[in-house]
């Protein structure tokens, strides 16, 4: 048994052979052992024993995204992202939510793609397997593939002069004219594909030419268009990738121009149809510049943000179209870049867009409660506002209603009133005499005149105010201040102002 010290150094675990011997005996190898966890532990080093065994047995790791050309000759993907020296590994590759095949792996473990597919786009993982110390130990790393191509195309216009306008001559001849270029598309590494076909009288003869109007669809991406970009960085096979476009697009204008000088007339003979010529009179062509279809702009290369992206599943993009949309409610798309969704079985549908597998299709019946609550939103909305108008009426009311009592309150007329009051009990208060006792002497008649007078005048004031005048409780206290402050006429006085 021996012992040593090991450190994790770029990836590779690196063992260091033990430098003292084994003296025997169960004490010496004891004390060899707690020596050498000292001196692991004091170097700084993780301290692992030959006998340890891996605490784990498996792993499961996000490989990323990885991006894959249109038609790209041949992709090798490896099965770990890092570098990893294992003894007799074995490698298995599986694709989620598909059905199983064959894929092809090298021994190294990698797995091949030739002429990529957008179908071949998908959720990989692959988990390589090996032995160590005698335990099984796996590791999984798990990649989410998606296709995408460049920009550039081109559209051909072909018009053909005939004598005849039959629908099973012109499909004869259409039959004959994908044949001949079949063999242009193998030499220039692109695809053909026949788009529309309309056949309409002729301006100059209407009565005995007609004209066969025939559009071409040229995509660049044919079987080993990319056999000259055979760099691993990124950014250099993505730019090989645009200059080889842009080469094999002239190229091609100049094949089919030449093809069809080549090419003037297409004679049509058969059991069954009579024979007819379709003779070639012009050609036309138009750099275009949209995705494919099942793939739409979405930026999410980000090395090449104009680049088109197969769309997931889900969503689907049309012919002549440059956007991914989701299926409507009624269809579901289960793969990758499909051009068009699946519609559900009958009386089956989708509860929302965007419905990826055939699971997503339901009853239309069990969507019955759902389109019903929407349906009685707004006549929930119209209650609502209804009982808030009426609960602001009621409130704008009773406003109005406490502020025309505050206003009665303290209205005009209440301080018109106020005032009168107060100046009445003034002008009594200045009218009201003292009364005085009788006095002896000659002077004792004009005394008794006085309290006469002044009888008089607190019988007045007995009397029952009239017209606001102060109530018998609060005149006494303002004569009181009357008295002090106002000076009395003497009865001297009177008689002089008489």
């Amino acid at each position: 048994m021996v012992t040593g010290c090991s450190t994790l150094q770029r990836g590779r675990m690196i063992y260091v052979p033990p430098l003292w011997p084994n003296l025997g005996g169960p004490r010496v190898l004891r004390t060899t052992q707690i020596l050498t966890l000292v001196l692991c532990t004091f170097s700084g080093k993780t301290a692992a024993l030959p006998w340890d065994l891996p605490t784990k047995s498996s792993w499961e790791h996000q490989g990323g995204l990885v991006f894959i050309h249109k038609e790209s000759s041949l992709y090798s993907l490896p099965c770990s992202p890092i570098e990893m020296e294992v003894s007799h590994p074995t490698y298995r590759w599986v694709q989620d939510k598909a059905a199983s095949r064959l894929f092809s792996v090298t021994k190294e473990g990698h797995l091949l793609f030739q002429h990529f597919q957008a179908g071949d786009s998908g959720k990989y993982s692959c988990t390589i397997s090996y032995m160590k110390h005698g335990v099984p130990v796996s590791r999984t790393f798990h990649y989410s593939i998606f296709g995408y191509h460049v920009l550039g195309g081109l559209e051909t216009v072909l018009l053909f002069h005939s004598k005849l306008c039959e629908d099973e001559r012109t499909k004869r001849f259409l039959q004959d004219l994908q044949d001949k270029l079949r063999q242009l598309e193998i030499k220039q590494h692109c695809k053909l594909q026949l788009t529309d076909t309309v056949c309409f009288p002729s301006l100059n003869n209407p009565l005995d030419e007609f004209i066969v109007q025939v559009q071409l669809e040229v995509s660049l991406f044919g079987p080993h268009w990319d056999e000259h970009c055979n760099s691993q960085e990124v950014e250099m096979v993505t730019d090989c990738y645009r200059k080889t476009v842009q080469h094999n697009l002239g190229q091609v204008q100049l094949a089919l121009t030449r093809f069809f000088k080549e090419h003037k007339s297409f004679h049509i003979t058969g059991p069954d149809i009579p024979s007819s010529n379709f003779t070639n009179e012009f050609v036309g062509f138009l750099k275009t510049k949209k995705c494919s279809e099942g793939y739409g702009q979405t930026k999410q290369l980000q090395r090449c943000l104009d680049c088109c992206i197969v769309c997931p599943p889900g969503m689907f993009s049309p012919p002549r179209t440059s956007q991914c949309s989701p299926c409507p409610v009624g269809t579901y798309s289960p793969i990758y870049g499909v051009a068009l969704c699946t519609p559900c079985k009958d009386d089956m549908i989708t509860r929302v867009p965007g419905a990826s597998s055939m699971m997503d299709c339901v009853n239309k019946e069990r969507t019955k409660p759902a389109v019903s609550v929407v349906h009685r939103i707004p006549v929930l909305i119209l209650i609502m506002l209804s009982t808030l108008l009426a609960l602001n009426f009621l409130f704008i009311l009773s406003s109005c209603y406490w502020f025309c009592r505050e206003y009665r309150v303290s209205s005009p007329r209440a301080s018109e009133m106020t005032g009168r009051t107060t100046r009445m009990e003034m002008v009594t208060s200045f009218f009201r005499m003292p009364r005085q006792r009788p006095q002896a002497g000659p002077d004792a008649g004009h005394a008794s005149d006085t309290s006469d007078v002044d009888t008089g005048a607190s019988q007045g004031g007995n009397e029952e105010p009239t017209d606001g005048a102060p109530s018998p409780a609060v005149t006494p206290n303002l004569a009181a201040v009357t008295d002090e402050t106002t000076p009395l006429l003497t009865q001297e006085d009177r008689k002089d102002t008489f």
